[in-house]
């Protein structure tokens, strides 16, 4: 049984999207081609992929066929990019924009060939872009759950400070405790259910109070932090902040909380440039030393793991 690669993809699509229309939107086709494309995949299966009925769901059967259906997607465009991909530039999406991912992936930038650069909306918005075969890979925060079909490799472990008001009944002081903060107010620039690490942070310190605004920017987002001495929120201690009047910036120890930086990519992805970032990535943090870590010292809400592909952590002895 030959599969055709372009009626599995359409099968892919249409199984992450739930909508014939959207799935053929992506593929830049008709509904009716991508309709057709999925039914003689199912003809030549001789099963039924999805139910129709009532909105578009998958059979018990298409669940079965979805993880191993996209690995026929990667290793056809792996395929692909082994003959022509020294021609194509490396597509990488960031997220998580208010951290700034791009101070990073700049300091790397140079050592990875040719790449484009897009800004993903956030951590399951790239998760699909990936999957769909729209980007080659990501950078940004990951943190469980992982789609199946994607691999990630730590690049960098950033110390993070609190930021509050100059008017913050602590603001005085040269280092902070996260449990200090309890009795102040988590300032987050968007829902704390879409911001993981800042969600954790409170949970782990006992952080009862928090609230959110829109995200407009780093000026803005600080301007209100400074508007109220009862709030705080949390920032890498190496991002450049703006010229704001009001806000100071206070590092955190015992423990000190760390914001996990990593390259997100489709298993299988054969792009040349992707083993060019990958190597570049781990240059650039053995020359930072970006991965240290003391367990006794720091703080993560999901511990770094050694092993292939995850990025290799070296304890941290030295003060910050």
């Amino acid at each position: 049984m030959d599969l055709d690669v372009a009626q599995v993809r359409a099968f892919v699509r249409a199984a992450e999207e739930l909508h014939f229309g959207r799935a053929a939107g992506t593929l830049a086709i008709s509904q009716q081609a991508l309709s057709k494309r999925i039914a003689r995949l199912e003809s030549l299966l001789g099963v039924e992929l999805f139910r129709r009925g009532g909105g578009v769901r998958l059979t018990e059967a298409g669940e079965r066929f979805l993880v191993p259906a996209r690995r026929v997607v990667a290793v056809a465009d792996g395929a692909v990019a082994a003959v022509v991909g020294m021609e194509c530039p490396l597509r990488v999406d960031v997220w998580g924009h208010l951290y700034a991912p791009m101070r990073t992936l700049a300091q790397v930038a140079g050592g990875a060939g040719e790449l484009t650069l897009g800004h993903g909306r956030d951590l399951p918005s790239v998760m699909a872009a990936l999957l769909r075969g729209d980007i080659d890979a990501a950078f940004g925060r990951v943190h469980p759950p992982l789609s199946a079909g994607l691999a990630h490799r730590l690049v960098r472990l950033e110390p993070v400070d609190a930021l509050v008001s100059e008017d913050h009944p602590l603001a005085a002081e040269r280092v902070l405790r996260p449990d200090q903060l309890r009795g102040s107010v988590l300032w987050a620039p968007g829902p704390l259910e879409r911001l993981d690490f800042l969600g954790r942070f409170a949970d782990r310190f006992g952080i009862r109070s928090t609230a959110s605004s829109v995200n407009l920017g780093l000026a803005r987002f600080l301007a209100e932090v400074a508007e109220a001495p009862s709030r705080f929120s949390l920032m890498p201690a190496d991002v450049p902040l703006p010229e704001v009047a009001g806000v100071r910036s206070v590092p955190l120890v015992g423990p000190t909380p760390l914001y996990a930086w990593s390259l997100l990519w489709r298993s299988g992805n054969g792009h040349p440039g992707l083993a060019s970032l990958t190597a570049a990535c781990a240059e650039g943090g053995g020359r930072g030393r970006w991965l240290e870590y003391d367990p006794a010292r720091d703080w993560l809400p999901e511990p770094p793991v050694s092993g292939p592909g995850s990025g290799s952590v070296r304890p941290r002895y030295r003060g910050r």
